[in-house]
């Protein structure tokens, strides 16, 4: 079998842009609206000045227009410019796409065209796939893993010159989840709340800018299972009980569930003993990351790991409605808990 062609990242379609390394064609697809969005945004406000876009840009909606119509403005060419831009946005409501396929296999080099396929993604089988990778940059936009959201909140704040302490980073992560509009739109707010002097996120900054308890909140309830503390882990379900925004059943059971999983991945490392060992048998980025794992095997044996999974499961199918008769989130939420910790 043919091994399948990965496309540029996004950051490799940023720098060309940046360097004025345009493409004749670039289809933007994806169920990440975020990427989409950046990239659009980008060659619509930097390709052409504000005096050459009256004439040379057009932004069209795929429910709007043809792909018939979208091949003719394609062919046109620029007003006093060196470039026109044709923008298709919602391009997946597109009918019969064969018009936009003809057109790729000569396209114009002063068109910089744009197809916003968001929601999904092109059939690959299909000829306008073969023809846009050919001539031009296809790209998807994936939704990120919640393994993923840490480095990419690092990543964003380390490129407007700002730091993020661990914690802080996985409440923000645990709180705002993968639509990455949002988070970086409360990110910003956050990096709007910080003096000059102190360009460092903290969780009490965390805590104040975007309104989550450093002490209650996803990631402590997770610490306090790790470390098998009753007391703390009864405090946080009391207060998520009464705070029902702070924390939920939905938000914490994937954060429980990747941690269990991965608790038991643990006990198969040649060196379990040894974070570094653990941190790269596990694909973790750092030893650090490792310690919650050398805690979790000293708290919670092999076989009682499989049976948490297991009721984790259990849970999870509870809280969607199967084979449950009536109980709600905040008491399968209890029971979860008590079934950890005893």
């Amino acid at each position: 079998m043919a091994e399948k062609k990965s496309g540029p990242s996004f950051d490799a379609i940023m720098r060309d842009l940046q360097a004025r390394k345009f493409a004749p064609v670039y289809v933007l697809m994806g169920d990440e609206s975020y990427y989409i969005d950046r990239i659009t945004d980008y060659i619509t406000e930097n390709v052409l000045s504000p005096e050459e876009r009256d004439f040379n840009q057009m932004v069209l909606f795929g429910a709007d227009t043809t792909a018939a119509q979208i091949a003719d403005m394609a062919r046109r060419y620029p007003m006093m410019s060196e470039y026109q831009v044709v923008v298709v946005k919602e391009a997946q409501n597109l009918r019969n796409l064969e018009p936009i396929e003809k057109y790729l296999e000569k396209p114009v080099k002063s068109t910089i065209l744009v197809l916003c396929h968001k929601n999904g993604v092109l059939d690959r089988r299909k000829k306008i796939f073969a023809k846009a990778q050919a001539v031009g940059v296809v790209f998807e936009s994936r939704k990120l893993y919640d393994r993923e959201l840490p480095p990419f909140i690092e990543n964003y704040l380390k490129r407007k010159n700002a730091a993020i302490d661990p914690k802080a980073t996985q409440m923000i992560a645990d709180h705002i989840g993968a639509d990455l509009n949002r988070l970086t739109s409360e990110l910003e707010k956050v990096l709007i709340s910080l003096p000059e002097s102190n360009r460092r996120v903290t969780p009490e900054v965390v805590e104040r800018e975007i309104e989550v308890s450093k002490d209650f909140n996803a990631f402590e309830l997770r610490d306090a299972i790790v470390n098998r503390n009753v007391f703390k882990a009864n405090q946080i379900i009391k207060y998520f009980d009464s705070n029902p925004k702070a924390g939920s059943i939905y938000s914490f059971l994937p954060l429980l569930f990747s941690y269990f999983q991965n608790l038991m991945i643990a006990y198969y490392a040649p060196k379990k003993q040894d974070a570094d060992a653990v941190a790269k048998f596990l694909d973790l980025r750092n030893s650090w990351a490792a310690r919650d794992y050398l805690t979790g095997m000293r708290n919670y044996s092999g076989n009682k790991t499989l049976q948490i999974i297991d009721k984790l499961r259990e849970i999870d199918a509870k809280s969607k409605g199967l084979d449950n008769p009536g109980t709600d989130a905040a008491n399968l939420m209890k029971e979860l808990i008590f079934f950890i910790l005893h």
